[in-house]
């Protein structure tokens, strides 16, 4: 492949596993090999000739998708993933980023990650030996997503990991999933017994439940005086709403003083948020004791009217009660508490919560459809491969965009790149085309009317 080859697309097919659930892709970037790692979870190399690869090694991590990464040049361009997906389904997006110094250079990279035309995240590594990782909850519209990077500020673009993992049902359904997606900011397993996170297998989609009792700046502090952790090995019946892992509900915290608080920085805020509590009644009351408490959030009065009675709410102990703010305007800072209403025996529990940020979508150029066409013609040459929106973030290497929310493509560049046959007539719905270079190559036919 030549040196000249700038941008990059790999289709990956969903391919479902006896050994875990449907819809799972685990891409191990610049890595050599497929392999099942401990978790039973099947790693697939990204075997591209795009980007360069490095090997790294960092103390502590021995996860062998961690030893190696790929990286791309720091210029305009925009470097993409395109994944096929099952339209009408949602998923879990998760990339992950280890630095490692694999340049030698000890610079840390800066740089975007977008999916699509949207702007996802800006990752800023501030230590080569931390594991950056971004979520992202979508609901697939068409049989293809792209993720793409670009953008770089300082360092090379790079990514250690891609992962997709698919929802069943109405899972994370939200009345907004047409306009926007679900970043992932924080989700937690109170009441853990270790610093370990909870994953797959014991949650089948393999979301990434955090524990409470990891020690890092601003997660979960000001806890209140009194706060006791708790435990049962019975089952619990999880099977509604968002489907948390049992492990994760068979663990919680309780406020043995009357309140559970707690303080910790959420990613991506402020910003409009969806916020969802994990409740299960998993301690044995007796007939004239109750668990009764409210949700007190700072600049929310309304919030702390309705009461939470687990057992009640849940209809019956060991059993999921989810209730959250699908629409809630949230700071970058948190503070919240739960209080024991005055008639009640017993302080608030607490088994889970998670927070998402909605992040809007970017529909992306008016030409998407047209040019889609006019290049699945011409789908193995290395330009019609570029993945992502033909304008944003950045256009492909090719074509030039103007500056409107819905960019136009303004100007195509293709001499020189060996076209044959008949000119496409697709390229006449380009409505917005000044400029078309089409010399060099060897193509018949009538011109096409752009008039």
């Amino acid at each position: 492949m030549e040196n000249t080859l700038l941008l990059f697309s790999l289709l990956l097919l969903l391919v479902p596993s006896s050994a875990q659930m449907p819809g799972f892709v685990s891409l191990d970037c610049g890595g050599e090999e497929f392999f099942t790692d401990d978790l039973g979870l099947n790693w697939s190399p990204d075997e591209l000739h795009y980007g360069e690869t490095s090997f790294i090694e960092v103390v502590n991590e021995t996860r062998k998708q961690y030893t190696s990464l790929r990286h791309f040049p720091a210029d305009s361009r925009k470097y993409c993933y395109t994944m096929n997906v099952t339209s009408r389904t949602r998923y879990l997006l998760r990339a992950t980023f280890l630095y490692g110094n694999f340049d030698s250079n000890n610079v840390y990279p800066s740089f975007d990650i977008s999916l699509g035309a949207t702007h996802w995240s800006t990752i800023v590594i501030s230590d080569a030996k931390t594991i950056e990782m971004r979520e992202l909850i979508f609901l697939a519209t068409s049989p293809t997503v792209s993720v793409c990077l670009s953008n770089a500020t300082t360092g090379q673009p790079f990514i250690s990991t891609l992962e997709l993992r698919q929802f069943n049902g109405s899972v994370y359904f939200t009345d907004y999933e047409q306009r926007f997606y679900l970043s992932v900011s924080a989700r937690i397993n109170f009441g853990a017994d270790s610093e370990d996170s909870i994953r797959y297998p014991d949650d089948p989609f393999d979301r990434i439940w955090l524990s409470d009792s990891i020690k890092k700046a601003n997660y979960l502090v000001d806890i209140a005086a009194g706060t006791k952790k708790i435990a049962t090995k019975l089952p619990i019946d999880v099977n509604r709403d968002e489907l948390p892992p049992q492990k994760v509900m068979q663990t919680a915290v309780v406020g043995t003083n009357g309140s559970l608080t707690y303080r910790l920085n959420l990613d991506g805020f402020p910003g409009t948020g969806w916020a969802v509590t994990y409740f299960a009644e998993i301690e044995d009351l007796a007939p004239d004791e109750s668990r009764k408490f409210r949700l007190v959030l700072p600049g929310n009065p309304e919030l702390s009217k309705a009461i939470v009675n687990i057992e009640e709410n849940a209809q019956g102990k060991y059993r999921l009660y989810e209730p959250g703010f699908t629409n809630l305007s949230l700071p970058f800072v948190l503070s919240f508490r739960f209080g024991k209403t005055s008639d009640s025996t017993r302080g608030p529990l607490l088994n889970a919560m998670e927070i998402n940020k909605y992040l809007e979508k970017t529909d992306g150029s008016q030409d998407g459809a047209a040019i889609a066409s006019f290049i699945s013609q011409y789908s193995s040459a290395d330009w019609a491969q570029e993945g992502g929106d033909p304008c944003l973030p950045v256009p492909w290497s090719w074509v030039e965009c103007s500056s409107d929310a819905q960019p136009r493509i303004v100007k195509i560049k293709l001499s020189s790149m060996n076209l044959t046959g008949n000119i496409p007539s697709d390229l006449t719905k380009l409505s917005g085309l000044v400029e078309l270079w089409l010399d060099g190559n060897s193509l018949t036919g009538p011109i096409p009317d752009f008039s």
